[in-house]
């Protein structure tokens, strides 16, 4: 079989974004067991997690914060690169109409309903108590209606009607952008020093002057201050790319940004240990403290490492899946037309295992394994299940 779907999409992408995912789950997954959780009964939705557990591991802490660096970033720029070739497709008005259906509808009406199954074991927590009322009542006004991992799917939602209608204002200036991705074809190095830099000056200054974990909600749609701009520039950036013919160039086979995919790897593993391992953020504390360097040189020197973890962690995932992506597999298959079911669903069968996990003495990267492979495996069968139904598979 040829490396395109049957849709026409591209195999490897579509890989890849089930892979990311799946990497969703696990990072949900991993959020009780982490050893910096907390938990807020007067509000669970300020704690870290809905769900903490007394067992704790410093590995789930590695883990989930160097997903938390790069994958979302990723997410939104694959959302973005088959955004011009659907509007040429099927236009504006029914471009716009057909995301309201695959994204705005199932945000709002799907991801609360779930939702309001998800969040109930951390209510009981935090208030020991079973009033439906009293819950339903909670959620929509002291937690102030917590989407839960769908404010992705929420975000994305706009970014694409703001694209969709800006469209024919802006298509020049895409095709201008689109014309000049191929010159970095056999340029890896400087297409990470343009990435950094676009990803610096979009994330960091919010993210010093406002602190990066602040979070904005209105209604249901909720998403992290900090990152917004981004990750719509992540999100305009893959349509500028889907524009090209980036299967040809950037991301070809023979493209050294897709053949050094390995020294990116390793690349974001150093910068992320120098976050984490190293304790960089002691060592500039005591330079600060001993008037070796400002407090602001301090904060760039560690956004500077986080900014590049980000960066050669996407350009290192992106050249994997481009690479190993050959043939299409069957299991495969399934898990990329199921991802965006799985996505909503996995969250409910995450917080009930790690609620009901919570009594037993296991260490914690075996509550962490039961829990992931439970909940991806429970959301795939019922997505499958769904996706039995034809209106559902129509539009998830």
């Amino acid at each position: 079989m040829t490396l395109k779907s049957q849709n026409s999409r591209t195999l490897w992408l579509d890989y890849l974004k089930s892979f990311i995912t799946v990497l969703v789950v696990a990072h949900h997954a991993s959020l009780a067991y982490t050893t910096f959780a907390w938990f807020d009964s007067s509000a669970y939705i300020n704690s870290t997690t809905p769900i903490v557990d007394p067992q704790r591991w410093i590995g789930m802490d590695v883990f989930e914060n160097y997903n938390d660096i790069f994958f979302m970033f990723l997410m939104f720029f694959i959302g973005g690169l088959f955004l011009v070739k659907s509007i040429e497709k099927k236009g504006v008005l029914y471009f716009v109409r057909d995301r309201i259906k695959r994204l705005f509808i199932p945000f709002l009406f799907l991801g609360t309903v779930l939702m309001l199954f998800s969040y109930f074991p951390a209510y009981y927590l935090a208030h020991r108590s079973t009033n439906i009322s009293d819950y339903v009542i909670d959620f929509f006004t002291i937690e102030n209606w917590p989407p839960g991992p769908p404010w992705f799917i929420g975000v994305l939602f706009f970014f694409n009607l703001i694209m969709g209608l800006l469209y024919p204002f802006i298509k020049e200036k895409l095709n201008r952008g689109s014309d000049k991705v191929s010159f970095f074809t056999n340029r890896p190095v400087s297409v990470f020093a343009v990435l950094f830099c676009i990803t610096f000056i979009l994330y960091v200054p919010i993210a010093y002057y406002i602190g990066a974990g602040k979070w904005i909600s209105f209604g249901p749609l909720d998403f992290q201050l900090s990152r917004l701009p981004a990750y719509f520039g992540y999100f305009v950036l893959g349509a500028v790319v889907g524009s090209s013919d980036f299967d040809a160039h950037i991301f070809s086979y023979s493209s050294r940004f897709v053949v050094q995919w390995k020294h990116y790897f390793i690349f974001s593993l150093i910068l992320y240990s120098a976050l984490t391992y190293h304790n960089v953020t002691d060592i500039l504390g005591r330079f600060v403290d001993n008037g070796v360097m400002p407090e602001f040189s301090a904060w760039m020197i560690y956004y500077a490492l986080y900014v590049g973890t980000c960066r050669a962690a996407c350009m290192a995932f992106i050249g994997f899946f481009k690479t190993i992506v050959k043939h299409s597999n069957k299991l495969w298959n399934s898990l990329s037309e199921n991802a965006y079911l799985i996505y909503l669903l996995h969250y409910f069968f995450v917080i009930w295992a790690q609620f009901l996990l919570m009594r037993y003495e296991i260490h914690a990267l075996g509550k962490f394994s039961i829990v992931f492979l439970f909940s991806l495996t429970a959301s795939w069968t019922a997505a499958i299940c769904l996706r039995k139904i034809n209106i559902v598979k129509r539009y998830l």
